[in-house]
């Protein structure tokens, strides 16, 4: 199955084209309701509510002929992941257990609102954001749009798939240990996880509060840029595209040791020899205890995830799938003093991780080990031998959560026809940079004259 008949608009295409009065937002929402029916294999959506995207598209054309002034995203439609409340709309988590009490519409959404969007409905994800596939028994598994054998990445599944299929100009996802990043390559979207604290997650259903992280996913770095700054309520500056390339990217050779595909590794390092014959210096970086980090992963995201979901653990623990209330009852089981060390842990792999990247504008490291894998895959080949497949595809990406950094995933190749997708890891607040570092990438990536 291919992605789209036909390409859907960018964010800022769709913007600009309102600007000029070539479209209007009731054309863009029935364009990406259509995309909703013909894409509805992908079981990208939670929940659709047509009738009120209708009224809003409505309403914003109605204020676009009065003058208003408009936000910057007036009449644009997007999605929102299943786990931000939503005022209006359910949310359910992915689950069929009771979720704990969320309050009003996060704050997220409400930005994204105020700004203009028109939320037209909410995405699948994996069962409460703790899995990578997006397979859920409660909801169904949401399939990659380029091939519906294939899994579409987690847990911001609905997500990814959303977008690349037209189904909003954007979606709103979370990432706690690759949540954004891994669909969006695996959809062959942009997928950005900002530093931590930057985009606010009240209202969100958390998995792990100290590793979760919110931003967007759409189709440009453009794109992403600008949700980001509405998300973060904050301008995040950008230079002209042709001044932002890097200088020096940083090359965790050891990290991916054994630790890829061969049809990524193949494409990642043809990448790093085009960046080098253009003149970016390629230096090679390391942060030991990433070694660690799995396991660490494991005790920080276990507690926390189980203290959030405890009440329908102790009542109603029939309610998550099987693999789900396994995890969450080992993180039951965690002990106080597991829970602060691994926190201490955590440190050092925060630390190394900052003091590689003084050196260098960013690290360079595909976003995923091979290209989106079957569903219902346990096992997967790498250079290594097989791999349990949760393990080879939170490596590349859960240790910039544990040091709270920013991390942006972008399409770079494809591979028999799926897409792969390449991540740029900055400083702790250097989310402008990595933003235009991955401008310029996509440009350079594009073949663009540009670069």
């Amino acid at each position: 199955m291919e992605a789209w008949a036909r390409a859907p608009r960018t964010l800022t295409d769709a913007r600009g084209a309102l600007a000029r009065g070539e479209t209007t937002a009731a054309t863009l929402v029935e364009e990406s309701l259509r995309a909703a029916q013909e894409y509805a294999a992908c079981n990208a959506l939670a929940h659709l509510d047509a009738e009120r995207a209708r009224a809003e598209a409505e309403r914003c054309d109605a204020e676009a002929r009065r003058g208003a002034a408009l936000g910057p995203l007036h009449g644009l439609p997007i999605t929102v992941k299943d786990l931000f409340s939503v005022d209006g709309m359910p949310t359910r988590g992915g689950t069929r257990a009771a979720l704990p009490d969320l309050g009003g519409e996060a704050s997220a959404v409400a930005r994204l609102r105020r700004a203009g969007a028109i939320v037209i409905g909410k995405t699948n994800l994996h069962e409460i954001a703790a899995g990578v596939s997006g397979e859920n028994a409660a909801t169904g598994d949401v399939c990659n749009p380029y091939d519906l054998a294939r899994q579409a990445g987690g847990s911001s599944s609905g997500s990814a798939a959303a977008v690349a299929s037209g189904i909003g100009l954007a979606s709103l996802g979370s990432d706690t240990g690759a949540s954004i990043r891994l669909p969006a390559a695996l959809c062959g979207v942009v997928g950005f996880k900002p530093s931590y604290g930057l985009v606010p997650l009240d209202g969100a259903l958390p998995l792990s509060w100290s590793c979760d992280h919110a931003g967007p996913l759409a189709l440009s770095v453009d794109d992403a840029h600008l949700l980001s700054e509405v998300l973060a309520a904050q301008p995040l500056a950008l230079r002209p595209v042709r001044a932002c390339a890097p200088a020096r990217l940083g090359f965790p050779q050891r990290v991916l040791a054994g630790w890829l595909g061969s049809s990524v590794r193949a494409a990642f390092e043809a990448l790093i020899a085009r960046l080098g014959d253009y003149g970016v210096t390629i230096v090679e970086v390391d942060a030991p205890s990433m070694e660690e980090s799995l396991p660490l992963y494991g005790v920080i995201r276990g507690a926390e995830a189980a203290f959030v979901h405890r009440d329908a653990l102790a009542r109603e623990p029939e309610n998550f799938s099987p693999a789900v209330r396994e995890r969450l009852l080992q993180g039951r089981a965690v002990s106080a003093q597991a829970y602060f060390e691994a926190q201490r842990a955590r440190q050092t792999i925060e630390r190394e991780i900052a003091e590689s990247l003084m050196s260098v504008d960013a690290w360079i490291l595909p976003s995923a080990p091979l290209p989106a894998p079957l569903r219902g895959a346990e096992m997967v080949a790498l250079e290594r031998g097989l791999t349990e497949h949760r393990t080879a595809f939170v490596r590349l990406t859960l240790p910039f959560n544990l040091a709270r950094v920013p991390a942006l995933s972008i399409p770079f190749a494809r591979e028999a026809g799926l897409p792969l997708g390449v991540q740029l890891v900055g400083s702790r607040g250097a989310d402008a940079r990595v933003l235009e570092i991955g401008r310029w990438l996509e440009a350079f990536s594009s073949g663009s004259a540009l670069a």
